[in-house]
């Protein structure tokens, strides 16, 4: 009986112990269940990527690279002998032309004139020196100032104030009739109108100079020009190429720029010529300079169109500062036909001086007369050449005294 008990004990413990290692086993798996509900994932890291070798350090050189040391078994070589060098040149800068000043350009260019107008000076003194002048010396006096675009309105005046003095040329000397011709042709010339550039700073803002004239007769050359009779006077300038139709016009007046380091604004090819003209104008107002000197496209005055562009022009760079100049180039051998032009620019713009080129090449001197006269605007400046400096400011007596010719 004792026997069956403990058997029946052992069985029991037995059975408490299976049940026992059953439930604990269970609660592991649960666990294990729960954490791969979550959807949380072990991963491994990567290994770190093996580091690159650092290569060779060179024969005595330090970890940081910052200085040398030397071996200890390495033989140090003996310096070389010290090589002492000239002190450097510094580069040349660019190097500007220095235009002479204004005054007195027509003196220097004044045998230059004479030259050129040698027959009209000696057609006039030949007349004159007769002993008596009859009608027909008249006439040929006028036939000889008219053939050199005096106009006729001056030429009458010019005859009419020698005949009164015939009686003294009867008997005057060579130089006398010289001079007192020269003082007829003085006179006409207007030595009163006011032949000034409008080129000063002024409040704050630079001088505008508008450039205006007809095909061919030399604008943006003369534009060159005045910049460089301006710098010789000791003045800052900026140019503006506002002919955006001629393709070669912009890199013509950069040029004359360049040579005298002045600053060129300009625009693409077929740009507004207006808002050119605005830029170069405010260029200058920043760049605190003294003249901005505008070139324009050149226009037959005949296109009314064109001609209304000027006025654009000019409205809408006095945004910026007012226009003070408005210069008109004519070419000198045109003759009266340069009136006819003179005409027509002055109702789309208030032209303020007339620029006569190319007055060297032509026997037609007396168109200086005929402007002035029949439009009471005064001839500011002369071209008397090709060369950079050959635009001279306009002096009358200088003038007539060349027209004249024959005497120092």
């Amino acid at each position: 009986m004792e026997f069956v008990l403990i058997a029946i004990a052992i069985l029991l413990v037995g059975l408490v112990l299976g049940v026992s290692l059953l439930v604990g086993r269970g609660r592991r798996t649960t666990r294990l269940d729960d954490d791969a509900a979550t959807g949380t994932t072990l991963t491994r890291p990567r290994p770190p990527a093996p580091a690159p070798e650092a290569p060779p350090r060179p024969s005595g050189s330090t970890a940081s690279g910052l200085g040398t040391t030397a071996e200890p078994d390495a033989v140090q070589p003996e310096a070389p002998p010290a090589v002492v060098l000239p002190p450097a040149e510094p580069e040349p800068g660019l190097v500007f032309e220095t235009p002479p000043p204004s005054s007195g350009r027509l003196v220097r260019l004044r045998s230059r004139l004479a030259r050129s107008q040698s027959d009209l000076g000696r057609g006039l003194l030949t007349v004159l020196a007769r002993e008596r002048l009859t009608e027909d010396d008249w006439e040929e006096l006028e036939e000889t100032l008219l053939a050199a675009d005096v106009g006729v309105a001056a030429t009458q005046q010019i005859v009419a104030r020698l005949r009164t003095q015939s009686m003294v040329l009867a008997t005057a000397s060579g130089a006398e009739l010289r001079a007192l011709l020269v003082r007829e042709l003085t006179a006409v010339l207007g030595p009163d109108l006011d032949r000034s550039l409008a080129v000063e700073r002024r409040d704050g803002r630079p001088g505008i100079v508008l450039v205006v004239g007809v095909n061919g007769a030399g604008k943006t050359t003369t534009c060159g020009k005045i910049a460089r009779v301006l710098v010789g006077d000791g003045r800052s300038v900026v140019l503006g190429a506002a002919d955006t139709f001629r393709a070669a016009a912009a890199d013509q007046l950069e040029t004359w720029g360049e040579r005298v380091g002045v600053l060129t604004v300009r625009g693409r090819e077929g740009a507004d010529p207006a808002s050119v003209a605005f830029e170069a104008a405010r260029t200058g107002v920043e760049g605190e300079v003294d003249t901005v000197v505008v070139d324009t496209a050149g226009r037959l005055h005949t296109k009314g169109g064109l001609m209304d562009e000027l006025g654009k022009i000019k409205r809408v760079v006095e945004k910026v500062a007012p226009v003070t100049e408005v210069l008109l180039v004519l070419d000198a051998t045109t003759g009266q036909n340069g009136v006819v032009q003179a005409r027509v620019f002055t109702q789309a713009v208030t032209v303020t001086g007339v620029v006569l080129t190319k007055l060297d090449g032509t026997a037609k001197g007396g168109i200086v007369v005929s402007v002035q006269r029949e439009l009471g605007i005064p001839v500011k400046l002369v071209g008397l050449g090709e060369g950079a400096d050959d635009l001279a400011p306009f002096e009358p007596e200088t003038f007539a005294e060349a027209l004249v010719g024959g005497a120092d």
